[in-house]
Parts: C-alpha cells; sequence; structure tokens
C-alpha cells in the first residue's frame, strides 16, 4: 500500500519535471530550432492542427527556420499562423518556402525570458509540493483506518519528503541550465 502511494507519486513528479521541460523547451533563447513552432496552430481546412502536420520545419542556420508545406495552398496560412502566433516573428516567402529569421534578444527581452522561465519552474514546484500533499493526506487517511503505523507513516512521509527534494533540486537545475542559455549572446 505505501510502496504504491510512493511509486505513484515518483511517476507524477516526474511528469511535473518532464512539463517544466517542455515549457522551458518553448522558451526561445537566441538560437533557431524547429521545436520553436510546435505549438503554433494553422487552420487546415477548417480546422487547428500543429504546424508539423502541414509542413515540414527545419533549422537551416542558427538564426533562421525553414518551413516547407506539404501543400502550395497552404503556404500563405502557414505563414500568417506564424505571424499572429505568440512568438513575434516575421516570415519571409519564397516560392513554397517560408523562411522565418530568429531577431536577436535585446538584454531586456532576454530578463524577461528569465522571469517566465523562474514562473514556470515555480508553477512545477508548486504541482511537486501538491503531489507531496495529497500523498501526505492519503497516508493520514490509512493511519486512520489502523491500516498502517505510526511508525510506517512517519517513514513513508519522510521518503516522500525526500523525493520532493529530489524532484524540487532537479527543477531547480533546470533552471539554472535555461538561465544560462538565456543570459550568453
Amino acid at each position: 500500500m505505501i510502496e504504491e502511494l510512493k511509486q505513484d507519486a515518483a511517476d507524477r513528479m516526474v511528469k511535473s519535471v518532464e512539463s517544466l521541460r517542455k515549457a522551458l523547451g518553448k522558451i526561445r533563447t537566441g538560437r533557431a530550432h524547429p521545436s520553436l513552432l510546435d505549438h503554433v496552430m494553422v487552420d487546415y481546412y477548417g480546422s487547428d492542427v500543429p504546424i508539423k502536420q502541414v509542413a515540414n520545419v527545419t533549422a537551416e542556420d542558427s538564426r533562421t527556420l525553414a518551413v516547407t508545406p506539404w501543400e502550395k495552398t497552404m503556404v500563405a496560412p502557414v505563414e500568417k499562423a506564424i505571424m499572429t502566433s505568440d512568438l513575434g516573428l516575421n516570415p519571409a516567402t519564397t516560392g513554397t518556402v517560408i523562411r522565418v529569421p530568429m531577431p536577436a534578444l535585446t538584454e531586456e527581452r532576454r530578463r524577461d525570458l528569465v522571469k517566465v522561465a523562474r514562473h514556470d519552474t515555480e508553477g512545477a514546484k508548486v504541482a511537486i509540493r501538491n503531489i507531496r500533499r495529497d500523498v501526505n493526506s492519503d497516508l493520514k487517511d490509512l493511519l486512520k483506518a489502523k491500516d498502517i503505523s505510526e511508525d510506517e507513516d512517519r517513514r513513508a512521509e519522510g521518503d516522500i519528503q525526500k523525493l520532493t527534494d529530489k524532484y524540487i533540486a532537479e527543477t531547480d537545475k533546470l533552471l539554472a541550465i535555461k538561465e544560462t542559455e538565456l543570459m550568453e549572446i
């Protein structure tokens, strides 16, 4: 029973860290990376689909993405979707290839992106702490029902705290890596 709770907590905490990793991956540094456009949705015959499903996205060089739609008719909708996204990019179309230059980040914009990264990290930490709270609550319920002893409860709470500390340290490490990435010119 206790082992199942610990395993469930560990699995959920891993998912929180993975979610943070994805969120930090979307925060752009100065480099062009195809995953920057992953969350851009394109109007494809009346339904919104991810850009990956209607075009090939590649990094041409460190500052330029090349987007090649599968169909010629999709060039304009893909270009519009990139323009209206929250990334602040200005695509340029040459025939069937859409080139997306990455503007250099200003010092102020870098600081703003660090704040966003810190906010995302804090959200992940809160999620991890909520998981700890839920598991501790489940342990207290087991204790009240006399399914476990007080010693087992204390030992399990200690183990859950160690798990929490481990995954919070991992989120801090991810944040530190992202901050150095953002602040290097």
